[in-house]
């Protein structure tokens, strides 16, 4: 069976897992610890970072833009209606524009300050970075967040879905980003109630449920975290 190396406060390791449910893909999970830098780990992915999906063929796919599109050319050309990346190559372009987005500068602005701060120093020892929450950090995050939120909002109000009239790695990429951010409770969804009930009809899909059942050690998530209907 494939393995998918992840962690269940990454971004873009959540995204890679709601795209294997969309597709059916099976992959057997295994939690990485990148700062512990294990030489094994290393060897599979130099630059140590998450995911990273092993075939069965014993391929080292790494990074959720690599999987994504080898899951696209794999899988998704048999998916018709559901398939993740649009046929058209300007649908395409905004998938991949979007996918960027929450992937890469959501994940700069918002994401690593606020998780890395909040869940990830609690993890690591002190040698390796951890330790307690930079209070610049966090207001940094925060601050930031509340952008990322209004465009988020104008997206999903004036389209079907993020990157047009269908289902795509767009509001996968931009669902799995947000959902970290809820398990935390640094959303404001009564300021963003075009942006909820976009949330809600991606974390109401089946693919998205063990992203819901997800629970990080020691940091349980806010009490509407699994509720579908908040």
């Amino acid at each position: 069976m494939p393995i998918l190396y992840h962690h269940k406060a990454s971004t873009a390791s959540r995204f890679i897992r709601v795209c294997f449910g969309e597709v059916d893909f099976e992959a057997e999970l295994v939690e990485e610890n990148v700062w512990e830098k294990r030489p094994e780990f290393l060897k599979i992915n130099p630059a140590g970072t998450l995911p990273v999906c092993m075939t069965d063929n014993n391929h080292a796919l790494c990074g959720p833009h690599i999987i994504a599109e080898w899951l696209d050319e794999s899988f998704g050309v048999f998916k018709r209606d559901r398939r993740l990346l649009a046929e058209d190559p300007f649908r395409r372009a905004e998938i991949r524009r979007l996918m960027e987005w929450f992937l890469i500068k959501f994940e700069h602005d918002v994401a690593r300050p606020l998780v890395r701060e909040r869940v990830l120093k609690l993890m690591m020892p002190a040698d390796k970075g951890g330790g307690a929450p930079d209070p610049k950090m966090l207001r940094a995050g925060r601050a930031n967040i509340r952008q990322h939120m209004k465009y988020l909002s104008w997206l999903a109000g004036s389209r079907a879905w993020l990157a047009g009239d269908r289902l795509s790695y767009a509001d996968l990429a931009a669902a799995a980003a947000i959902s970290m951010m809820d398990y935390l409770g640094e959303i404001d969804w009564n300021a963003n109630p075009q942006a909820k009930d976009w949330y809600q009809r991606v974390k109401s899909r089946p693919s998205f449920r063990p992203i819901l059942a997800d629970r990080i050690r020691n940091l349980a998530p806010v009490s509407h975290y699994a509720d579908l209907d908040f």
